[in-house]
């Protein structure tokens, strides 16, 4: 049977350029997580635990420098979907890639911020009640959705390089752009949550 000869060899073709592009995206993950987690190492063995005096919640400054990185990251993802529209497709393509490191530096920086909000001695009242469990149950939160939405960019990334988006079809780039400034939003939201509880 001829006919059913050529759909099996046109659907395999099609499977291989989709598990190309599975393996990729497993690739870009990775690759993200493990500058994440790199980041999260290296400061963690620059600075350490910060030696706070009293007792209670406090502002890491890590969380100033990740607030930076996340505003910086959402002016490159703009960038790249202004460049999309316009079928730019090399400067577009830069701007996604910047979108998705930053994210992974967001992602570390955050990761040792948490890591230097937990006290060294903790009673079981202290880890389950009080504003600074509430405060790490937010930002771990929003770290999670952060960890999301860089997976999510690293499907656009893949894409991207396989020639997806144009000037005509560029909305899995705007889903990701309105996602990650919502996460921005609530980030500046769970600062305001800090800033009251200090």
């Amino acid at each position: 049977m001829p006919g059913s000869q050529s759909s099996i060899s046109t659907s395999s073709r099609y499977a291989g350029g989709q598990s190309l592009q599975a393996l990729r995206m497993v690739a870009v993950c990775v690759s993200s997580v493990i500058l994440a987690m790199g980041l999260t190492w290296i400061l963690q063995r620059l600075f350490g635990k910060p030696n706070v005096d009293h007792e209670g919640l406090y502002f890491p400054p890590a969380f100033a420098f990740s607030t930076l990185i996340l505003f910086s990251g959402s002016a490159s993802l703009s960038k790249a979907l202004s460049h999309v529209k316009r079928e730019q497709q090399k400067p577009f393509r830069k701007w996604l890639l910047a979108s998705l490191v930053l994210g992974s530096l967001f992602i570390g920086v955050q990761c040792y911020a948490l890591w230097s909000l937990f006290p060294t001695e903790r009673t079981y009242e202290s880890a389950s009640v009080g504003v600074t469990a509430f405060v790490l149950c937010l930002a771990t939160l929003h770290a999670i959705h952060f960890f999301v939405a860089t997976m999510f960019l690293s499907l656009i990334v893949i894409r991207s390089w396989s020639d997806r988006y144009d000037h005509e079809y560029f909305w899995g780039v705007r889903a990701c752009f309105w996602f990650w400034h919502f996460l921005g939003v609530v980030w500046i939201a769970i600062l305001a949550v800090i800033a009251i509880a200090i």
